[in-house]
């Protein structure tokens, strides 16, 4: 599996999705700008002593990102769709992306890739479960639906 962080902000949630990704044997792509550097005490603070292991990819920008993975099939994580991220049937190379804490993902990405919006349901008082806690739900579904081969 594959997880996208596009321009993340927060280092806390990128460590913690970082441990995450090791534990799951999931991929950890970061589209830059990043809201941190990748070297900062409070990202390896939270990954603990798993960040040396993360299988990390770091591009300069989404487009980049799609032009070194032209193939890739991608979900979107947001808050601005019907389909929940459980009516999906993901494959193992399935790359599922979230957007920076304070925004989510563009609107532009998500209008050019409606099909592929998923959501993470929820009470209507609030805007987002935190985003480390987001990947794991979604990403854990992905698993398990398939037999939680890592």
């Amino acid at each position: 599996m594959n997880i996208i962080l596009y321009e993340p902000e927060i280092p806390y949630n990128t460590g913690n999705i970082g441990r995450t990704c090791v534990l799951t044997n999931t991929n950890l792509h970061l589209i830059k700008p990043l809201g941190f550097s990748i070297d900062e005490k409070a990202i390896k603070r939270a990954g603990l002593d798993y960040w040396k292991y993360v299988k990390l990819f770091v591009w300069e920008s989404f487009d980049e990102f799609l032009e070194k993975n032209p193939n890739a099939r991608i979900y979107y994580a947001t808050t601005k769709t019907n389909k929940i991220y459980t009516d999906v049937k993901y494959e193992m190379n399935d790359y599922i992306m979230f957007g920076p804490e304070s925004r989510g993902i563009p609107e532009d990405i998500l209008y050019h890739n409606k099909e592929n919006c998923i959501k993470i349901p929820m009470v209507k008082m609030g805007r987002s479960l935190n985003l480390s806690n987001s990947v794991v739900v979604v990403l854990y579904e992905a698993l398990r639906q398939n037999n939680f081969e890592m």
